[in-house]
């Protein structure tokens, strides 16, 4: 299969980045390349001059049907709908896909794939999303073949069911028979696993490597765990041919888990597997049994940076941390899954070898040799380059090489926008040039992504999109010079009413254009034509709005709070006017719909009140840290 993309050098620095089409550049995979980059050096127009100016704001907001957790592809030059058009595909959570002309906003095509899953029919009505669940990962676009791939989520009169499409760019009809998710794996001595649709989740974004497509499955809200266990599963480009191999991540027989509870999922918060020039496949994983004792090279690389090879056959390479406080045990016990955050490949240059960068919920980036990640060791120092703190991570990395040819590593944890220098001497590692703050909310961290006109001086822009952290659940577009940090640009893009699933939107430029998809819009950013007036930021007015949500079945009461004393399965919460009510949440843990609740952390608990003023919970989720994002009690 050729490869649309074109290499771009920068300082000796070879980068597979967006392609350039016949009349601009294509936007293919996620954060632009198979390494992830987030940087798209073809960016002619946009420059922090003119994007600080009174020029650059809303040019179109186009209406979709459903609410956006993907990242939104482009095809220039595109054959469709009787024409030629620069095309922007969008899918939705209701199964849907669209084509939309890049320029004027107008949709071309849609079509909707099948029902998607709704909350309703989700393993203890899982709240880390909208009220459905259909198209969650970003898909990937094959140019020489003319296909998108995705997968698609749905509730089928046979039970809940995952398809891998092959939908052409010209029609969005199926080029091939869609193929329905299947896999099995040995778990223990002689126990075997089978894939389970109705407890995995597939978030990750996809990714194509040498004619194979390549996606990561996770759980829902961890539950179910007693069941759901995480996968990298493979299928042939253009027949959608399963691989004779997978990676069933958690091979641990049921005895080896005191708690009944496995998982060792692929999430990333959305961020994309990442492949290298020889075609192994880079993630993160996330937590295992809550008890701290399952991790087992490689049986169950639970909280590890891992890479496999193409075929799926076996690992490579793998880091897991070992700080103190900061290790695979305690990142299990305390749900501080190393798997929020992606995985990003930074290239070797004439002065440092090639590197991987990553960072999750504990907030500590780790920068790994891609040669070899460095392994478990128990007792010892972390076998890595360096270790920088950057907050919280639900977010991943991305990079880019300045106008004075150094390699710049640009991390979004917590609240902050912090670009790194690479450097080679005195030491290989990174060196912290600023930190700039945004408004966000949700869970810490952020995506992020750069443009510039290839290493030319003045070009570069930094862009984010915040999480939505007041009542407003409004989310905005900010854009930052990499020179010197300033913020030069920020509005309004677009709204997130289901605040207790993160806004893990990326912004996408190429083209003059910046494109954000969010709840049922996508918003085109630009320059007005000369002597135009512009809007400088969407109108929250003029967007959709959810409805109400609708009540969660066998769950006559809700309640949210901050975990203040827990004993057994007994916990006392503050709420959120102050009070202390206590939760039994034994039945729910029976049930495996129940988080591990950590003091200092709110959980959102439903269930009926008993004679002793205790919820007895049937099912008990994750909140969010800010009371702003936290479901309506009742």
């Amino acid at each position: 299969m050729l490869n649309p993309r074109l290499a771009f050098a920068a300082g000796g620095l070879l980068i597979a980045s967006a392609a350039i089409g016949a009349t601009g550049t294509n936007v293919l995979t996620y954060h632009y390349d198979t390494e992830r980059s987030g940087w798209q050096p073809h960016e002619q127009t946009l420059t922090p001059a003119n994007v600080a100016g009174a020029s650059f704001g809303v040019l179109h907001t186009v209406t979709l049907d459903d609410q956006v957790d993907a990242q939104p592809l482009l095809v220039t030059n595109q054959t469709i709908a009787g024409g030629v058009h620069d095309v922007v595909y969008v899918v939705t959570e209701n199964n849907s896909v669209y084509a939309i002309d890049a320029e004027s906003g107008q949709i071309l095509l849609s079509r909707n794939l099948f029902a998607p899953m709704p909350q309703s029919s989700l393993p203890g009505g899982c709240n880390n999303n909208g009220p459905n669940v259909g198209i969650g990962s970003t898909p990937v676009i094959d140019l020489s073949a003319g296909a998108m791939y995705l997968i698609n989520d749905s509730l089928r009169p046979g039970g809940p069911a995952f398809q891998v499409r092959e939908l052409s760019l010209s029609t969005l009809h199926d080029m091939v028979t869609p193929v329905f998710v299947t896999a099995s794996g040995q778990t223990g001595v002689s126990g075997t696993y089978r894939f389970n649709a109705g407890s995995s989740r597939q978030r990750a974004a996809l990714l194509e490597s040498q004619g194979t497509i390549y996606a990561g499955f996770a759980s829902y809200c961890d539950t179910n765990a007693n069941i759901s266990r995480g996968w990298l599963l493979g299928w042939q480009a253009g027949t959608l041919q399963p691989l004779a191999q997978n990676d069933l991540l958690n091979r641990l027989g049921r005895v080896a888990s005191p708690d009944d509870f496995f998982l060792t999922s692929i999430w990333m918060s959305g961020y994309g597997p990442a492949s290298n020039g020889t075609g192994n496949v880079f993630f993160v994983t996330g937590n295992a049994d809550y008890s701290g004792t399952t991790y087992k090279p490689t049986a169950n690389l639970a909280e590890s940076v891992v890479e496999v090879t193409a075929d799926l056959s076996h690992v490579a390479s793998y880091f897991t941390p070992t700080d103190s406080g900061n290790d695979v045990a305690t990142l299990d016990q305390n749900d501080e899954d190393f798997g929020s955050g992606g995985a990003m490949l930074i290239p070797q240059t004439s002065t440092t070898p090639a590197l991987v960068a990553a960072a999750g919920k504990a907030g500590q980036l780790y920068l790994m040799q891609r040669t070899s990640l460095g392994g478990y060791n128990p007792g010892g120092a972390n076998a890595v380059v360096g270790e920088y703190y950057i907050g919280g991570c639900w977010c991943g990395p991305s990079a880019y090489t300045g106008s004075d040819k150094v390699r710049r590593i640009v991390t979004s944890g917590g609240n902050a926008v912090e670009v790194w220098d690479l450097q080679a001497s005195p030491s290989l590692g990174l060196v912290q040039q600023f930190s700039t703050s945004i408004n966000t909310g949700q869970d810490p961290g952020f995506f992020t992504s750069v443009s510039s006109n290839g290493t030319a001086a003045g070009t570069a822009v930094i862009w984010a999109l915040s999480r939505p952290f007041d009542a407003t659940n409004a989310i905005s577009l900010y854009a930052i010079d990499p020179s010197n940090g300033n913020i030069i640009y920020s509005g309004t893009a677009g709204s997130w009413p289901n605040t207790t699933g993160n806004a893990n939107l990326v912004p996408v430029v190429a083209n003059g254009h910046v494109y954000v998809a969010s709840y049922k819009s996508l918003s085109i950013f630009g320059l007005a034509a000369s002597g135009a007036a512009v809007t400088r930021e969407v109108a929250l007015k003029d967007l959709p709005h959810a409805a109400p949500a609708a009540a969660a079945p066998m769950s006559p009461h809700q309640l949210t709070g901050v975990v203040r004393s827990a004993n057994g399965s007994r916990l006392d919460i503050e709420t959120r006017d102050g009070r202390t009510v206590a939760i039994d949440y034994g039945d729910a843990l029976v049930r495996h719909v129940a988080v591990v609740p950590v003091v200092g952390q709110p959980v959102l608990a439903r269930g009926t009140y008993a004679s002793d003023g205790a919820l007895h919970a049937d099912t008990m989720l994750h909140a969010k840290a800010s009371s702003a994002s936290w479901e309506p009690d009742r």
